[in-house]
């Protein structure tokens, strides 16, 4: 697949709840081939409040893609061969600290990672050196002030920073676990979070995630989760989402 030096720069991956973008005139869709795989489905490029945009539904156009199903390096590889050197990425996360109750949007800082068998690198065959990339501060810090001021400029309430705890699903977690990671210092926890960070970090490409809570985590509310009352924070905190985004490319 070859660079195309007119492809958009800025690209927004969507996950649950984002398998589309309203807004997002699209001009063409792009099935593409990397080295590593197909990605989750064909590359969406358009127009977004007048901007160039190009959009990746993370789950695939129809949100068959268990997040440990995901080919995370083809998805990053894909946006660095179109030209991206920005990616924000959405995520459905559920809920542990209680500043971060559902339908309300974060912008984590930090993240700790819980997956296991998941192609986590591009630096493991026909290496000159081994390669040890710095993963101190996950997130790019001009992408995550921008999504903070676009959340403020749409009138969205946003905690302006958190720790993304990324579990293997696609189960969800256990009361026991959710109160694991509390002790480690999570505030919220998703299932897609790694290894799509620090992917884009060994390519070299600008990433930031913007979670909306969809349910308290185990054990922080009566009963058991719903996938009905998932659904319904997410009608909610999407459209949050979309009116932050609104902001957000409109600023770029």
């Amino acid at each position: 697949m070859e660079s195309n030096t007119e492809m958009a720069k800025v690209a927004i991956i969507g996950g649950t709840g984002l398998t589309s973008l309203k807004g997002l005139e699209i001009t063409r869709r792009e099935e593409v081939t990397t080295p590593y795989g197909q990605p989750s489905g064909p590359l969406s490029y358009g127009q977004l409040c007048g901007k160039e945009v190009v959009f990746l539904a993370r789950h695939g156009d129809h949100h068959t893609l268990p997040p440990h199903k995901i080919n995370y390096r083809a998805n990053i590889w894909a946006l660095k061969e179109a030209g991206v050197a920005r990616i924000f990425a959405m995520a459905a996360v559920g809920g542990i600290a209680e500043d971060f109750p559902p339908e309300k949007l974060a912008v984590p800082d930090q993240l700790i990672d819980y997956t296991w068998s998941r192609k986590n690198t591009f630096f493991e065959e026909g290496l000159e050196e081994v390669v040890h990339v710095d993963f101190t501060f996950p997130y790019d810090e001009g992408l995550r002030q921008a999504l903070i001021s676009a959340c403020r400029e749409a009138g969205v309430d946003v905690c302006e920073s958190g720790v993304y705890g990324a579990t293997q699903g696609p189960r969800l977690e256990t009361a026991a676990e959710i109160n694991r990671l509390e002790r480690d210092g999570c505030t919220m926890v998703g299932m897609t979070g790694m290894p799509e960070a620090v992917l884009a970090r060994e390519l070299g490409l600008a990433y930031a995630t913007c979670a909306v809570c969809v349910n308290w985590g185990a054990g922080r509310s009566d009963g058991e989760i719903t996938m009905k009352e998932i659904e319904a924070s997410l009608t909610v905190g999407a459209e949050r989402i979309r009116a932050m985004l609104e902001k957000l490319i409109a600023a770029l």
